[in-house]
């Protein structure tokens, strides 16, 4: 559906004699102030015990919210006001504030991808992995109290620290599962892959199906170019949680970045790609990123046919 909206006082010489590139400026400080209050909705989003679906659904929210101000206030400055002679002009305007139409995409897209670069916390948000099961968190406050001092250490990226405090909490309590998750991601984050895997590894003999260790061990594989392992990591993934995108996301990265396998890699990432749009997960942009590098690859190759059919199997159509 459209909607019409109708400016009744338009001042003409607001927007007289403003050259293109000035248009253009004008359209980014707006983008960019726009994201900003966006980011502020992304940062003030609770992760706890929620899963990465309902995150991305907020952190959508937040997008959405942002999307039709930058929409009319884009359009706004895009008119040519120079042949109005009246210093005073009703205007229509016609703005399509449907969700699925492309001229909504166009713009909600390129609020999406300006806060996906520009927005820390979205990522942080999107990563989160507070879900909570029956063996996640411990009934021992003491060990409690040490995993939260933990997890304040990590959100200042002192991961020495946080570690201290994981694994104190883990000897309160060897059945904390969370803990053991946490410990993992800050030996990953210094670096020391062996150590996260090991972690990982203890949290998922306390909870075989907890998929946020075994997700992170295929991370830390390709963090060790063990590219191979990854996949096969993933791919155990998939058996607990088919409608993970990360799981075709991760192996078409490795496909297609790593092992130079660029149709194995489109096929997987157009499969992630379609799952984040249905979840509306910001995570749709690295995808798209990706694939963009491909579709580059495959015309050099040669391979431009074979791209639209990889495309065009998996129900995505190239613009």
């Amino acid at each position: 559906m459209k909607k019409t909206f109708l400016l009744v006082t338009l001042i003409s010489f607001i927007f007289n004699g403003i050259s293109q590139e000035k248009v253009n400026l004008n359209i980014k400080i707006l983008l960019k102030e726009l994201a900003e209050n966006g980011c502020k909705c992304v940062d003030s989003i609770d992760t706890y015990n929620k899963t990465t679906l309902d995150i991305s659904k907020e952190i959508s929210r937040c997008i959405d919210n942002q999307t039709g101000a930058y929409q009319m206030g884009s359009k706004l400055m895009k008119i040519d006001t120079s042949n109005i002679e009246s210093t005073q002009k009703k205007i229509n305007i016609s703005i399509n504030v449907n969700k699925d139409s492309d001229e909504y995409k166009e713009y909600y897209y390129e609020m999406e991808r300006y806060m996906v670069d520009n927005c820390n916390s979205l990522k942080t948000k999107i990563a989160a992995t507070d879900k909570q099961s029956d063996k996640s968190i411990s009934n021992k406050q003491k060990a409690l109290d040490l995993y939260s001092q933990g997890v304040d250490e990590t959100k200042k990226d002192n991961y020495e620290k946080a570690i201290k405090y994981f694994k104190k909490a883990v000897k309160e309590d060897p059945s904390f599962a969370f803990a053991w998750d946490n410990l993992g991601i800050s030996y990953r984050k210094l670096n020391n892959y062996d150590k996260a895997i090991e972690s990982y590894e203890k949290s998922l003999e306390i909870d075989p199906n907890g998929l946020m260790p075994l997700q992170n061990i295929a991370v830390v594989y390709q963090y060790k170019k063990e590219y191979r392992k990854a996949i096969d990591t993933y791919q155990k993934l998939a058996k607990l949680d088919k409608n993970n995108p990360e799981i075709y996301y991760g192996i078409g990265q490795i496909y297609a970045l790593n092992l130079k396998d660029n149709e194995k890699g489109l096929d997987n990432l157009c499969k992630a790609y379609l799952i984040y749009i249905k979840q509306k997960s910001p995570y749709r942009t690295d995808a798209e990123k990706i694939i963009r590098i491909i579709y580059s690859e495959m015309k050099k190759q040669g391979k431009e046919d074979k791209f639209n059919e990889i495309l065009k199997s998996n129900n995505i159509s190239q613009n």
